[in-house]
């Protein structure tokens, strides 16, 4: 018997808290504090007023999550769209019958790489394998590059995705935001004229990556699987005739992408009160990214990004998974979006937790290293040649930080913005008991799956 098509409503209501942590750290409990600790806690106070600035909330702490006011944070939407953000069985439109319900969301945004892909384009139709962290997924054997669901850029985290008003390296999902006045832009038939639907990044993305990636939803799925009830708890102002359907399915799934929190990080913890959280030099470390080496007036707020969008010359996809060519819309990120040519080769200011998960960096994953990134900034020679010096943000000069310095820095960003305990935010099963993030026979056997 299924059990999601049975549960009772406490117990769904305690089920629902498991995306969060009640417990308290015995760390936080650390009075022992250095020159160092006082140091960075007077500078960061003086940047923002005060270290609550920097603090993630807790990832039940629905009231307190910067959420679309069109999609107010329930546990029950979270919860549901916890599920079917790794639900396979979602997996409907592949473009071969084996394929069908063996991928998800969480092919390209899983836990194991920081809810971003494990190689650097993420494959969602037409993919094989998953490995340790996702690094052995591939094209299968039946599929050529221009049939599979394969991205020209790295896919990007939706890790601290609550923080963005807009989504993608160029932002072209969102309608508030950066993007008031790029309505032109919103182009009939295509992915993008989902902002006609007025919600912000989060859950445009969410709504229209269904449709892009090949899954959709149906009333006897729904039925067949249990995911029913879960629907009628999330969505109960909703009239049936629009409880089921993609759009709520988008609505739940941003729910719960907004709760994937790096709030267990050895900053966060520090920034909480434990000082023994981060190590000397990860906090000399800090002290260089708010200070000499400027990273905060780019990377500012509680997940460390910023809205903005800056040419830095990266270089565009390199050596890529599976061979394809990146279009020139893409090469120009931003303005390939507004088709502005002042916006052209600018990126949007990622979010700096959980770097270290994956081994490639920039939107076309050309680093290979945290350090290395940091060292290409320090220098600020640029990558790429199609990028004009005229084109390149002003904030691109030399940062003339010794190696010293760069070796601090690289410790604050790889592990005092790591948070190990992401495992948190997957579910223990499926309603459909499918595999998952992906349920190709290859990724069962990597994965230890059976269904």
């Amino acid at each position: 018997m299924n059990l999601w098509k049975n549960l009772k409503k406490p117990l769904y209501l305690c089920g629902a808290l498991f995306i969060g942590s009640c417990s308290v750290d015995s760390e936080l409990l650390d009075i022992k504090v250095t020159a160092e600790d006082l140091a960075l806690k007077e500078q960061l106070t003086e940047l923002s007023g005060s270290l609550d600035f920097y603090i993630l909330p807790e990832s039940d702490d629905l009231e307190n999550i910067p959420a679309d006011p069109k999609n107010p944070l329930t546990a029950e939407k979270v919860l549901l769209g916890q599920l079917l953000f790794h639900e396979t069985g979602l997996a409907t439109n592949a473009k071969l019958e084996a394929n069908k319900g063996t991928y998800s969301c969480a092919s390209c945004h899983h836990r194991a790489a920081g809810f971003q892909s494990g190689i650097k384009q993420g494959i969602g139709d037409g993919g094989s394998g998953f490995g340790l962290f996702g690094e052995a997924r591939k094209l299968t054997a039946d599929y050529t590059a221009e049939m599979a669901d394969v991205q020209p850029i790295k896919s990007p985290t939706v890790l601290n995705a609550a923080y963005q008003k807009v989504m993608l390296w160029n932002g072209q999902f969102g309608a508030t935001g950066p993007n008031l006045g790029t309505e032109s832009n919103w182009t009939p038939d295509t992915p993008k004229e989902t902002n006609t639907l007025g919600f912000e990044g989060v859950e445009t993305q969410a709504i229209a990556g269904l449709t892009v990636h090949r899954m959709s939803v149906t009333k006897e799925f729904l039925d067949d699987s249990g995911y029913t009830f879960l629907f009628d708890q999330a969505f109960p102002d909703l009239p049936e005739a629009e409880r089921y359907t993609l759009t709520t399915t988008g609505l739940a799934i941003a729910a719960y992408e907004r709760t994937l929190l790096a709030n267990e990080s050895n900053f966060q913890k520090w920034l909480k009160g434990s000082s023994n959280a981060m190590s000397i030099e990860e906090k000399k470390g800090a002290a260089l990214f708010f200070g000499k080496a400027n990273c905060y007036e780019c990377h500012s707020g509680p997940a460390l990004n910023s809205e903005a969008f800056y040419a830095l010359g990266l270089g565009d996809l390199a050596e890529p998974a599976v061979p394809i060519l990146v279009d020139e819309a893409t090469k120009k990120g931003r303005g390939g979006f507004t088709k502005n040519p002042s916006d052209d080769y600018k990126f949007k200011v990622p979010q700096l937790y959980n770097l270290k998960d994956v081994n490639f960096f920039g939107h076309g994953g050309s680093l290979q290293s945290i350090k290395e990134i940091i060292v290409y900034k320090n220098r600020a020679v640029k990558e790429s040649f199609d990028v004009s010096d005229e084109q390149l943000a002003d904030q691109f000069i030399p940062l003339n930080l010794d190696l010293d310095e760069i070796e601090q820095l690289t410790q604050f960003v790889e592990n005092s913005l790591q948070d190990k305990n992401l495992q948190r935010y997957e579910p223990s099963g499926l309603p459909t008991e499918k595999c998952f993030p992906n349920a190709d026979r290859q990724s069962k056997e990597d994965l230890n799956c059976d269904n």
